[in-house]
């Protein structure tokens, strides 16, 4: 089968692409859209099935219109994965799939399935997943040495509009605590020197490294101690959750019922629910190496289920199943 994937941001087009690729489907990406170039990879690629997914300059309101005129128009199957439920549900992605009128759309939050069926097209619960392409685990580099790192973005004005955000929490009891006790954190991502609002402390300018490029990610993930990864919601892990583990990342998150429910905390991947236990886990595993290394291995095992060919896989099974393809 022929997929077309209507994106161009790193974040996305090395990972559910990968997937669909190991299946042994052709894919092509089809770089920044314009008015022209739509209409004329659905006449040279031929397409067996459209793919849209994320949150990105591709889906600027005019892009919206183009895909929808051109894509609805030729017939061909076209998905939508909402990456961005729930907290952008109502400000992004139920706007979006009102205008472009998707076939079928993916949520990867289980919750807001049923909102897309309200709105009279059949959806699924896809989770987030990695690709050992770009996440896999490698040799430690200098650069990216360090005991304690986090590769995230702080988003700043975004929680400062929702207040009681999930992510909030999981930033005061993984990161704070450490921050306050002046425990050196390596942060790689944007608008960490903003952050003084949300965390109540000012994260040191030394300690910020700035954008870090998407595919260099697990260098940093290889190479650190342990890695600090917040959760944004109690019901769904974050992508990085998995791309972490497929790095063979040492990961300290927030203590959910979902990553009760997809891995074992203690075994493969360490879990706190309060700054004194961040603060405990902390310094015992990095005076504990040998079980450290050892949870790194176990993530690693237990991560392979949630890879982007099984995301893949399941994606086009219930597209079958709901006679889409």
């Amino acid at each position: 089968m022929k997929v077309l994937f209507l994106e161009n941001h790193p974040m996305w087009i090395h990972g559910l692409p990968n997937g669909f690729r190991d299946l042994g489907h052709t894919v092509k990406i089809s770089g920044v859209l314009t008015k022209n170039k739509i209409p004329y990879l659905l006449r040279t690629f031929r397409p067996d099935l459209i793919i849209s997914l994320g949150w990105t300059a591709e889906h600027s309101a005019t892009k919206r219109k183009w895909v929808h005129q051109y894509v609805k128009k030729s017939g061909i199957p076209h998905v939508f994965w909402a990456t961005e439920d729930p907290t952008h549900h109502l400000t992004f992605s139920a706007p979006y799939v009102s205008t472009v009128q998707p076939d079928f759309v993916f949520t990867v939050s289980a919750g807001k399935v049923s909102d897309y069926i309200h709105m009279g097209i059949p959806a699924a619960h896809l989770d987030f997943g990695y690709h050992q392409s770009v996440h896999r685990r490698g040799k430690i580099e200098e650069k990216y040495k360090s005991n304690i790192a986090v590769v995230a973005n702080g988003y700043a004005k975004i929680l400062k509009q929702y207040p009681d955000h999930y992510r909030i929490h999981s930033l005061h009891h993984l990161l704070v605590p450490l921050l306050q006790d002046g425990t050196k954190i390596d942060f790689w991502g944007r608008h960490w020197s903003q952050m003084k609002p949300i965390l109540g402390i000012q994260v040191p300018a030394a300690w910020i490294h700035g954008y870090l490029h998407y595919t260099e990610a697990c260098k940093v993930y290889s190479s650190a101690n342990i890695i600090i990864g917040p959760q944004n919601h109690q019901s769904q892990v974050t992508q990085r959750t998995y791309e972490i583990l497929g790095s063979g990342g040492f990961l300290l998150t927030s203590d959910t019922p979902e990553i009760r429910r997809l891995f074992m905390p203690g075994r493969d991947l360490v879990v706190s629910s309060s700054p004194h236990e961040t603060r405990q886990l902390v310094d015992y595993y990095l005076k504990h190496p040998q079980e450290r290394e050892l949870i790194r291995q176990q993530g690693v095992n237990a991560v392979q289920r949630h890879s982007y060919r099984e995301r893949a896989s399941y994606m086009l099974y219930q597209l079958k199943i709901h006679n889409i393809i």
